[in-house]
């Protein structure tokens, strides 16, 4: 079981940053840079936000429906901050169920993305947290997450490949048992509108 985090602690952060900047070389009280430990405190508490929040706040919005085809939430726009480097990476999210007698508000499924990429993220990490809460959470006959992005950490250090994309994926239930049902919600999911 993970242990449960304390709340970001913004001053910490603010004196680490102050740190950083004069190891580099940097004068903490050039005019561009005064305020510039606390403004990383303020943007390290939203872009990680997420550690403290409880992604079971968005099943409020659960709905009895009768309907047993696949639905899809494509391209969801997320943000995530790679542990291994404290570098962001940024990407699509494309997730899919197959109800089994409840539906979720379709904003929820953002929201619930959201939540576990506000996080220290690996993105195999992220993708399996995303099916696993759904699949346990809404009891569907299956999931699929998958998940396109780009890393800064590879992308403007180290092996410098701009335009190189990771795709990560999670079938779960019946996607993952049965190839016909498989093959279906990855060519829903990778289909694109024409014109």
């Amino acid at each position: 079981m993970a242990k449960k985090c304390k709340a970001i602690d913004t001053e910490k952060i603010r004196k680490a940053v102050k740190e950083i900047l004069l190891a580099v070389g940097e004068d903490t009280e050039r005019e561009g840079l005064k305020r510039t430990p606390e403004r990383v405190a303020r943007m390290y508490a939203e872009l990680l936000g997420g550690m403290h929040e409880d992604p079971k706040r968005h099943l409020r919005s659960v709905f009895t429906e009768n309907y047993d085809e696949i639905i899809l939430l494509r391209d969801i726009p997320f943000y995530s901050i790679c542990e291994h480097h404290l570098m962001p990476f940024i990407g699509s999210a494309h997730v899919a169920y197959l109800p089994s007698g409840t539906v979720l508000g379709v904003s929820k499924l953002a929201r619930i993305v959201d939540c576990f990429a506000r996080r220290l993220q690996t993105q195999e990490r992220l993708t399996y947290q995303i099916a696993d809460f759904i699949m346990d959470s809404l009891k569907p006959q299956g999931v699929t997450v998958v998940l396109e992005a780009s890393h800064s950490c590879m992308t403007i250090r180290g092996i410098k490949k701009p335009g190189s994309v990771m795709v990560t994926s999670a079938l779960r239930g019946i996607f993952k048992r049965d190839p016909k049902s498989r093959n279906e919600v990855l060519s829903l999911m990778h289909k694109r509108h024409e014109g």
